[in-house]
């Protein structure tokens, strides 16, 4: 199950008590001050894994404490500093403050990290308030205590190429046969409850990550259907490939109603999306006749935001026709 959104509380360490101690020495009745520092609080770092993919284990544990500081010590002895705590999360993690919305930290690569709550300073010890007038100080300070806040933590799924269609347009479909990716596939709308990512093995030992969105539906973006819950994960995506049942086509008046709706369902949720390139992918050609699939050729669509016509092609995922001609065009938008 995919689980990508989690809201946490984080807790750095407290710094350690400073020590109020004196030397106690044979012969030395009145030894000076010895009290040594507190010990400096742990920090919490989150921390890019890329052998995670969900924020699952943010749903049984909500708060991360890193170690105290411990207390200073006489002979002048500084308390040993608390553990940091490392909370490990998955490449494309978004890090927010939770009450604010303010983004903290976006952890793209791999062991990439970012110091959340810094620990506590360890408080000073006697020994540090010896002045001219007070040989034998007895003041020793607290430690400063550690940052408490509430986190957000969103994430947004790394893909090179996003598949975008209305429900059962053929997106699980798709992915099952170029990759090795298994997603729930049946004959009813939104089938795909969640986000499912396939590697893509190209020529020559080449790869590239498709990502397959759950089927947007007309007002998605006001919170119809599942909504654009969903959408985030194609942001980061540099490739837009958009899947149109081809069956459903002749029976329609305006053909290029479905591809008009996932336009202005994007463009409602973000106009940056219309910004990437894009291809237009017929799917289901196996259930028309050879001259249905001829009247497809015939629809024409408008240039995108890059002015660059779409590149438009007919596919059948159930024989494998023009897959891998699909694949090379793919390649190509990646790459140009």
């Amino acid at each position: 199950m995919l689980i990508d959104s989690a809201k946490i509380t984080i807790k750095s360490g407290d710094g350690g008590r400073g020590c109020i101690s004196f030397r106690r020495e044979k012969y030395v009745p009145k030894g000076g001050p010895n009290g040594g520092d507190g010990g400096k609080g742990g920090d919490v770092i989150f921390k890019a894994d890329n052998s995670l993919a969900t924020l699952i284990d943010f749903r049984y544990k909500r708060f991360y404490r890193a170690q105290n500081g411990a207390h200073g010590l006489g002979g002048d002895k500084t308390g040993k500093g608390g553990q940091d705590i490392i909370i490990l999360v998955p490449c494309g993690s978004i890090i927010k403050n939770a009450n604010s919305g303010v983004i903290l930290a976006d952890l793209i690569e791999n062991g990439e990290s970012y110091l959340a709550a810094r620990g506590g300073k360890g408080g000073r010890g006697n020994a540090r308030f010896t002045t001219s007038t007070n040989q034998a100080p007895r003041t020793a300070e607290p430690g400063i205590k550690g940052e408490e806040k509430e986190i957000e933590i969103e994430l947004k799924m790394i893909a090179d190429v996003g598949l975008v269609g209305l429900p059962n347009a053929g997106k699980s479909t798709l992915i099952s046969k170029i990759s090795a990716a298994k997603p729930k596939i049946a004959d009813y709308p939104f089938t795909t409850l969640q986000p499912n990512l396939g590697i893509v093995k190209y020529k020559d030992y080449q790869s590239f990550v498709v990502a397959d969105i759950p089927g947007l539906i007309e007002g998605a973006h006001t919170g119809k259907g599942l909504g654009i819950r969903f959408l985030k994960h194609i942001e980061r995506t540099k490739v837009l490939v958009f899947l149109l049942d081809s069956t459903l086509i002749p029976y329609k008046k305006n053909k290029k109603e479905d591809y008009e709706i996932l336009i202005n369902e994007l463009e409602s949720y973000d106009k940056k999306l219309l910004e990437k390139p894009r291809m237009i992918c017929f799917t289901k050609i196996d259930g028309l006749t050879p001259e249905q699939v001829k009247e497809l050729g015939k629809i024409k669509f408008p240039k995108g935001k890059s002015k660059e016509k779409p590149v438009v092609m007919s596919i059948s995922s159930v024989t494998g026709e023009n897959l891998p001609k699909l694949l090379d065009e793919i390649w190509m938008l990646l790459h140009q």
